[in-house]
This record gives C-alpha cells, sequence and structure tokens, in this order.
C-alpha cells in the first residue's frame, strides 16, 4: 500500500498551525482488517491551497462502479451547456383530408431520458400532442405511428455488462427514443385472504410483456418475497413471491427490450384511448415493412426536455444508470456527429486529455460505471472535480447534482446524527466488491476538501465499506483546519 504521510503531515501541519497527529489515525482507518485484501485508492486535496493532503494509491487503477458518472457528467456539461435541451418531434408524413392523415405518424427522438408516466398513466406529454393532432385537424392515421430512433446507434446496453442482469431495471438500454426510463413497472397487491392469488399489473401501457404471475397472498406480518425475471430477449415475465395482507404492494422493475417500440406503444394506447385511430400500428424505424410515406413532412408538436442541470440532478442524485449511457452517446453525437458508445468513449478521453488528466488514468468503456472494464485512479476523480471547482461556469450547477450526507438522493440514508451530515456532497458508487464515494467535504472548521475514495475486491459487507470510510472523513473533518 503506497501513502504519503509525509506529505499529509506537512499539509496538515500548515493547515492547522502545527497539528501533526492525524496521519497516524488516518493511517489507522485504512488499515482495518476489513480491508486486509482489499485495494483502496485515496486522495484528499484542500480546495483553497491545492495541496494533498493524504493519498493512498492514489495513482492505482480501480473500478470506480457508478462514480464514473463523474467522469461522464463533468464532460458532458463542457461539450453540451447546463441550458442543453433534447427536442422530440411529432411529425405528419403525408396530407390530411377530411381528419385523415394519409401517411405515416413520425416521432423523431435526439435521445431525451426524461419521458415518462406519472404513476400508473401514461405520459403528459402524450396527452398535449393529442392535443396538437386534434388542432392539426388529425382523427385518423391511414399508415402507421413510426419511431424513428436513428440519431443513436442500436446498441443499447454497455460495454462489458453482465448477463445476469441484462434485464434488470438499473440495467434498461439506451437509445434515441425512451420512455419511463426504458422500464416496465411491476406492482403486485395481496387478494382478499391469505393463499388467494395476488394481483399483478405492469405499467405502463405499450410494455408488450406476457405476464406470467404465480404470485400469491401473504398472512398480514409475513415477508414480502416478491420476485420478478425473464430471460433476455423473451416478452414472458415470471412473476413469484408472496405480497402479505395489509402491506400495499410491492414494486419492481424490470428493463424493456426495444425502447422504441416501447415509446411508440405506449403512444398508440393515448391516441386510441382518445379517439385517434392509427390503422397500421406502431413501429419501429428499423422493423419497418414498408417504406415510409414519403414527401415533407409537417411537424405537429416539439417536446422539450428539462435543461441538462436537471436531468444531471436525477442522473447524480439517484445514481440513473440509463440517463449516463444516454448523455455518452449525446456527448458522442455532439462532438464527433456519431451517436454511439463508441464516440462518446473518444471524445471523453480526448477532453480528459485537454484537461490534463494523463491517458492512462481513466479507462472508459461505458458512461454508467455499470462496466467493470472501467477504471479510474483516485488522482483523476480528484482532479476532475478540482477542475469543476475552479470553473465558474460549472461549479454551481455541478455540486447541486451530487447527493447530500444525511439529505437527499444515494446518500438520504448516510451520516445522519454525524458531523458529516449536509457537509459531504458526494457521488456514491456501488456494484458486487466496489464501494466508492467522491466529492468535497466541508470541515468542521469550514475548509473545503475534495476527495476520493474508491475500495475494490472486499468481501465484507458494503455497510461496513461505508463505516470506514465515513470514519475517515469524519477525522479529516475534525482535523483540518
Amino acid at each position: 500500500m503506497t501513502r504519503v504521510p509525509a506529505v499529509v503531515a506537512v499539509a496538515l501541519a500548515a493547515l492547522s498551525g502545527g497539528w501533526r497527529s492525524a496521519p497516524d489515525p488516518l493511517d489507522a482507518l485504512l488499515d482495518d482488517p476489513i480491508l486486509a485484501r482489499a485495494l483502496v485508492g485515496v486522495r484528499v486535496d484542500a480546495l483553497d491551497t491545492g495541496q494533498t493532503l493524504y493519498a493512498s494509491n492514489a495513482a492505482r487503477h480501480v473500478v470506480p462502479a457508478s462514480n464514473m458518472k463523474i467522469v461522464t457528467a463533468a464532460v458532458a456539461a463542457e461539450h453540451l451547456g447546463w441550458d442543453f435541451r433534447y427536442r422530440t418531434h411529432l411529425e405528419a408524413a403525408g396530407p390530411v383530408v377530411d381528419d385523415v392523415l394519409e401517411g405515416d405518424l413520425v416521432v423523431t427522438g435526439s435521445g431525451d431520458p426524461s419521458i415518462g408516466s406519472t404513476d400508473e398513466a401514461a405520459s403528459p406529454v402524450f396527452s398535449t400532442w393529442v392535443d396538437a393532432l386534434r388542432r392539426a385537424g388529425i382523427r385518423r392515421v391511414h399508415g402507421r405511428l413510426v419511431g424513428d430512433d436513428d440519431v443513436f446507434d442500436d446498441e443499447g446496453r454497455g460495454s462489458g455488462w453482465s448477463w445476469d442482469y441484462l434485464t434488470a431495471g438499473y440495467a434498461a438500454p439506451s437509445g434515441g427514443l425512451s420512455y419511463n426510463d426504458n422500464v416496465a413497472v411491476v406492482r403486485a397487491r395481496p387478494g382478499a385472504s391469505p393463499g388467494a392469488p395476488a394481483t399483478v399489473l405492469v405499467t405502463p401501457p405499450g410494455h408488450g410483456l406476457l405476464v406470467d404471475n404465480a404470485v400469491t397472498t401473504g398472512a398480514a406480518g409475513s415477508r414480502g418475497t416478491l420476485s420478478v425475471s425473464r430471460r433476455l430477449g423473451s416478452r414472458s415475465l415470471r412473476a413469484r413471491g408472496q405480497v402479505p395482507m395489509g402491506d400495499g404492494e410491492m414494486v419492481r422493475t424490470t428493463a424493456v427490450e426495444n425502447p422504441t417500440s416501447f415509446f411508440v406503444g405506449s403512444l398508440a394506447s393515448v391516441l386510441d384511448a382518445h379517439g385517434v385511430t392509427v390503422r397500421d400500428g406502431a413501429w419501429d424505424i428499423d422493423e419497418l415493412d414498408r417504406p415510409l410515406t414519403t414527401g415533407v413532412r409537417r411537424r405537429v408538436a416539439t417536446h422539450e426536455s428539462p435543461p441538462l442541470s436537471l436531468l444531471a440532478g436525477q442522473l447524480m442524485k439517484v445514481s440513473q444508470n440509463f440517463y449516463a449511457e444516454t448523455l455518452l452517446k449525446t456527448i458522442g453525437l455532439t462532438v464527433e456527429g456519431t451517436g454511439s458508445e463508441a464516440a462518446g468513449r473518444r471524445a471523453v478521453r480526448a477532453t480528459l486529455a485537454s484537461w490534463g488528466v494523463p491517458d492512462d488514468a481513466v479507462v472508459v468503456y461505458d458512461g454508467s460505471g455499470l462496466s467493470r472494464y472501467n477504471y479510474v485512479t483516485a488522482d483523476a476523480l480528484v482532479a476532475i472535480l478540482t477542475r469543476i471547482w475552479k470553473s465558474e461556469t460549472h461549479r454551481g450547477p455541478f455540486v447541486a447534482t451530487l447527493p447530500v450526507g444525511a439529505h437527499d438522493g444515494t446518500l438520504a440514508s448516510r451520516m445522519r446524527d454525524t458531523t458529516l451530515a449536509r457537509r459531504v456532497q458526494a457521488k456514491t458508487g456501488s456494484i458486487a466488491n466496489v464501494r466508492a464515494l467522491s466529492g468535497y467535504l466541508e470541515t468542521g472548521s469550514g475548509r473545503k476538501l475534495v476527495f476520493s475514495i474508491v475500495v475494490n475486491h472486499f468481501t465484507a459487507p458494503a455497510s461496513e465499506i461505508d463505516r470506514i470510510v465515513e470514519r475517515f472523513l469524519s477525522e479529516l473533518s475534525r482535523s483540518v483546519h
């Protein structure tokens, strides 16, 4: 394990008027037996002086998990700007004669990840499009509803994602047209009495899944055991387990197979419910049975997403993998004109190099951190976070996206009743045998520190790693003046 206690001692002495005992307790925390076989990359800098207060294995490659989102969000802000918005267009391809569109109705996406349902209902966006169609004099479509997702390539999942979770909600694919985070929501509700079948509802409409329901009702006070699964490429969704009486409902999610089909299928159900009929069904543009209607398209409606500043908040606060993969492709589209993961990776590497981050310090495969092919160093994460902090353009919006200790996002339930509460703004990261936390710490004396702590190769419960990390930060908060 490589550490720099001498640097720490000198730096902390300068900051605290001669106090020199901090390196020992900090080292002792990382020497916890739980970490004996683990790899722990740590770096802590003072933002006002730029001094490195602590470093341990800071130049070693570690798997970052969702700390990869720090890289994605920072590069997205640099190239897109915080005011960037996605636009989704609804267009009529063909003439309108006596309230009939003689041709196809086309939805053209730009990658917007934010169009989604509310509770069990369809997206409010779709209701506004019904009104727009009526204003355009369209009551019937003698053609198809077509989803044009060609702004991005069709590889929805990240490089290095594992086969055993590809249908899980947290591994939803990205796409040029996306809906409801590209997940179907499974709600199981208890029946009338113990042993009775439970009710399983899958929303929103358009998901295309066939539910194989064997969920039963459990006794009041019993343990809920709902699980949902499906094979990759299959439409059959298996729901198993029990829902206790009196517990309301249990909720799970599953990734959809084709985001574009999901989008247009959901939209078609809304149009039909409002009396706008589509004669020839809903289609992904890549699966059409005949070419699109030719001629000039008439734009019926345009939906704008919230700005990047708000989208990035969703990305970072709840660690939304699907948003990260969407942004990586958007970066590639903006920089190279190609909406692909590969283009996004190249743009990220070039941007980091321009920021002075060594080319081999960050190995990018996906945007979210699900992939175990990603590598970073604590040095690189601190360098990126420091650059963001020093930028008047980026500091405020970026820091606002980060979870706040004991307050919100993925840190809402951590650091409660400690000196770190609301003093840590940082991105979490968690996949099997990886735990990460990188961001900013305000010490008890009001000093601002930037830090990265990434732990790999542990076998203890993740909560034990969190405990050590938070004790480490508490020691810094107490000691640095």
